[in-house]
């Protein structure tokens, strides 16, 4: 758990209470369908050596959107093992279970999240324990959609892969599910592709940070992974006195500084990483 941050005492006359814990450092990750959304944060969760960590212990921990798909009726459920049902659009979310839930997790609370089969579309019954952590990575096509649950977030990243990358990754996963090839591409011509262009690619305009092609910018992962880190090593106590004092809703620090070939982030400003010309 994060430490506790320091509070002075008052005059001395009274004995000193302990403040409540830091609330988590809560980070949006958006992006395209298939653009590697959840392979970026797996990635910072490994390389902040959270992996070997037993789940209920871990510091940074990692949510997703799709867990949040709504119940369908016995109609939609038909349609969406047709394919025919859109996945992709914002009312398919249960917005406000989803908006519930993070503002239980930025309050340090354990949570239960809804588990979703891909397969037979459809909510199980049993659910998914999130414990409170330091840093929470929040993943999902629409996550800055909806601006209740878009200003919630301390850090906002979008995940800019190739359109041909992204397509070709969701037919090979759509195929691992047992659909057949035409179904898929059906369904990203009629709903994945227009959605992407009317919903999810307008709110790139909202992230703090973009990283072209994903994983693969590992320039851009490590100058997160440093950011969270610093998180992690107290600079939390830093970014909750800034919210407590009235100075904003997040808390925007540079990055630390690079080398001169590197891209140093400003504070408040939207920054496009592009990693160097070496390969990786």
């Amino acid at each position: 758990a994060a430490a506790v941050c320091a509070m002075a005492s008052a005059g001395g006359a009274e004995p000193e209470r302990p403040l409540p814990q830091p609330k988590p450092f809560l980070i949006g990750v958006s992006g395209g369908t298939g653009g590697g959304k959840s392979t970026v944060c797996e990635k910072i969760v490994e390389l902040l050596g959270q992996n070997a960590v037993e789940r209920r212990q871990r510091k940074v921990q990692i949510l997703s959107q799709d867990s949040f798909y709504k119940v369908l009726t016995a109609e939609q459920q038909a349609k969406a093992l047709r394919g025919q049902y859109n996945f992709d659009h914002p009312d398919a979310f249960d917005n406000d279970l989803m908006h519930t839930t993070l503002k239980n997790i930025v309050e340090g609370k354990t949570v239960e999240v809804p588990t979703y089969d891909f397969v037979t579309h459809s909510r199980l019954a049993e659910t998914t324990t999130v414990y409170p952590a330091d840093v929470v990575l929040f993943e999902g096509i629409l996550v800055f959609y909806n601006q209740d649950i878009r200003d919630m977030f301390h850090l906002r990243l979008f995940v800019d892969t190739d359109s041909d990358v992204r397509l070709s990754r969701r037919v090979l996963r759509d195929m691992k599910r047992g659909r057949d090839l035409e179904q898929i591409l059906t369904q990203y011509t009629t709903f994945v592709k227009p959605a992407f262009e009317e919903f999810c690619l307008p709110t790139k305009k909202y992230a703090d940070v973009i990283i072209p092609r994903g994983v693969d910018n590992m320039v851009a992962i490590n100058l997160i992974v440093q950011h969270i880190q610093d998180i992690l090593n107290g600079d939390i106590c830093k970014w909750q006195r800034g919210a407590m004092n009235g100075h904003g809703r997040t808390y925007k620090r540079p990055f630390p500084e690079q080398t001169e070939s590197s891209t140093v982030l400003t504070a408040g400003k939207r920054s496009h990483l592009e990693s160097s010309s070496r390969p990786h």
